[in-house]
């Protein structure tokens, strides 16, 4: 994980240095919907929060990659005969994105996103995985040169604990504000 965020920033710092107009930075923060899926066991999906930092890169007149740094808010709650279950767990996540621009205003945005546990908050007792890797997919609206809003889609691919055969499931909604 160290090496992955080292190296996105060694690509930043470099792209920048004799290329101001390559590199844009910013930040954005947005809502979750979020849910567990690969279970037969039906669960309802919580609102919470996402936040963080992305740079931007130009590679093309069409095409530029956007690493991100966010925490994110996911899980799931679920109700049995006598009271509510929830799950919510705090990531970092690293979203690794391949942004086609489509004209100045959309780009349609795709993927890979590593994910690291920092907090859990559980009213059941499971061993739940510190990792994990999604594929991520949504669309960019360019409100202005510097103000934007997303939406997209994050399908987990490995299940969250080792004991339950379930993964994470994402909808976001960010704003967000380029320098």
């Amino acid at each position: 994980m160290r090496k992955l965020i080292f190296t996105g920033l060694m690509v930043a710092g470099f792209a920048t240095f004799g290329h101001a107009q390559v590199l844009k930075l910013g930040v954005k923060a947005g809502v979750n919907y979020a849910n567990f899926s690969g279970s037969d066991l039906q669960t309802d999906a919580i609102t919470s929060y996402h936040a963080g930092l992305l740079a931007q890169i130009k590679l093309g007149e069409k095409l530029s990659f956007q690493p991100e740094v966010m925490y994110s808010t996911q899980g799931a709650s679920y109700d049995n005969l006598s009271e509510e279950v929830k799950a919510k767990l705090g990531y970092i996540s690293v979203p690794l994105l391949a942004r086609i621009h489509m004209g100045k205003t959309i780009s349609l945005d795709l993927g890979p996103q590593f994910s690291y546990l920092l907090s859990k908050d559980v009213d059941f007792d499971t061993d739940i995985n510190e990792f994990d890797f999604a594929g991520v997919g949504g669309l960019t609206v360019n409100i202005t040169d510097n103000i934007f809003i997303q939406g997209r889609y994050v399908l987990g691919l490995t299940e969250i604990s080792k004991s339950a055969d379930v993964k994470n499931s994402v909808g976001q909604l960010s704003a967000g504000f380029r320098f």
